[in-house]
C-alpha cells in the first residue's frame, strides 16, 4: 500500500512521533494506522514523543579529551534525579566519547553508538526512564594541550559545569587552575578581540547614558568612558580578569609566569539559557486530573 504524506501527518498528530518514525511505522504495517500506532508504542517512540514538549533543563555536562582535542556535551533531562541515574550517566559518558569522533552537533546525533544512532539511543532512554531528554549541544576545542575541569561532579568527567582549556606549553596543573577560574568567573570571551562588537558597543552606550545623567560635559564623559570600558574588559574577558588563585595578577600575567599561553576555552553549564516553566503544586495536580 502506498504511504501518503497525509497518512504520515495523521499518525504524527495522533502519536507525536517523528516524521521518519511515523513513515517507517506505516511502511512496516502496510498502511494500517492502528497497527502503526501499536508498532510505535512497542518501540517506545510514541511514549517518548509525547514527552518532547516538556522542559528539559536539568541533566549533565560531560567532558572528554583525546590527544589535542577536547569535547564538552550537554545532555538534558527534566529533573536532577535523572542526572544521578547510573544508566543515564553511562549514556552521557558514551555520547561524550562518540563526540570525540565528530565535528558538529548534527553529526553527533547521527553517529553510531553501539549499533544505533545517538539520537535513537536517547529516544530509547526516554521511553525507559520516562522523562524528556535531549542532546542539547556540544562544543570542541583543540590545542597543544587541552585540560578539563568539572564543577559539581556527579561522577568523574561529568557534572553541572564542564570546562575545557587549551594552552600552549606544558603546565597541566596551571591549566586546571585556569579551568576552575573559568567555572567560577564565567568570562564572556578569551580576550577583547573575541568579544562581539555589538555587545561592546551596547555596553559603551549604557555607560555613556549613565555618565550623561551626572550632567558632566561631553569631553569629560569621553574620558570617563575610556576608564569604564577598561574596567568592563577586565571583568568579562578571561585574560584580563583577576586570577582567582592570585588576585594580584591577571590570568594573562599568571599564565606568563607559569610558562604557558591560554589559547582558548569552553564553558558549558547545564540548563544555561533554558527558560524553566514554574508551576505551583495545585496547577500540577489540576493538570493530572484534567
Amino acid at each position: 500500500m502506498a504511504i501518503t504524506a497525509a497518512m504520515v501527518k495523521e499518525l504524527r498528530d495522533s502519536t507525536g512521533a517523528g516524521m521518519m518514525d511515523a513513515k517507517k511505522a506505516l511502511t512496516e504495517n502496510d498502511g494500517d494506522m492502528e497497527a502503526a500506532v501499536d508498532w510505535l508504542r512497542t518501540k517506545g517512540l510514541a511514549k517518548a514523543a509525547k514527552k518532547s514538549g516538556r522542559t528539559a533543563a536539568e541533566g549533565l555536562v560531560a567532558v572528554a579529551v583525546e590527544g589535542g582535542k577536547g569535547v564538552a556535551v550537554e545532555v538534558n533531562s527534566e529533573t536532577d534525579f535523572v542526572g544521578k541515574n547510573a544508566d543515564f550517566q553511562k549514556m552521557v559518558s558514551g555520547i561524550a566519547q562518540v563526540a570525540l569522533t565528530v565535528d558538529s552537533h548534527e553529526a553527533l546525533l547521527a553517529a553510531d553508538m553501539g549499533g544505533k544512532s545517538v539520537e535513537q539511543t536517547v529516544t530509547d532512554a526516554v521511553a525507559v526512564i520516562g522523562e524528556n531528554m535531549s542532546v542539547r549541544r556540544m562544543a570542541t576545542l583543540s590545542g597543544d594541550q587541552v585540560v578539563t575541569y568539572v564543577h559539581n561532579a556527579a561522577v568523574p568527567g561529568m557534572g553541572g559545569i564542564g570546562v575545557l582549556v587549551a594552552v600552549k606549553g606544558d603546565n597541566e596543573a596551571f591549566a586546571r587552575q585556569v579551568a576552575m577560574h573559568i567555572a567560577a568567573a564565567n568570562p564572556a570571551s578569551l580576550s577583547e578581540a573575541d568579544l562581539d562588537p555589538a555587545v561592546v558597543e551596547k555596553e559603551k552606550q549604557v555607560q555613556m547614558d549613565i555618565a550623561r545623567e551626572s550632567g558632566k560635559p561631553e569631553a569629560v564623559i569621553e574620558k570617563m568612558i575610556v576608564g569604564r570600558m577598561k574596567k568592563y574588559m577586565a571583568e568579562v574577558t578571561l585574560l584580563n580578569q583577576q586570577f582567582v588563585v592570585n588576585p594580584d595578577l591577571t590570568v594573562a600575567e599568571a599564565a606568563k609566569e607559569a610558562g604557558v599561553e591560554v589559547t582558548g576555552y569552553i564553558r558549558l553549564e547545564v540548563g544555561e539559557g533554558i527558560e524553566k516553566k514554574e508551576e505551583d503544586f495545585a496547577a500540577e495536580v489540576a493538570k493530572l486530573n484534567s
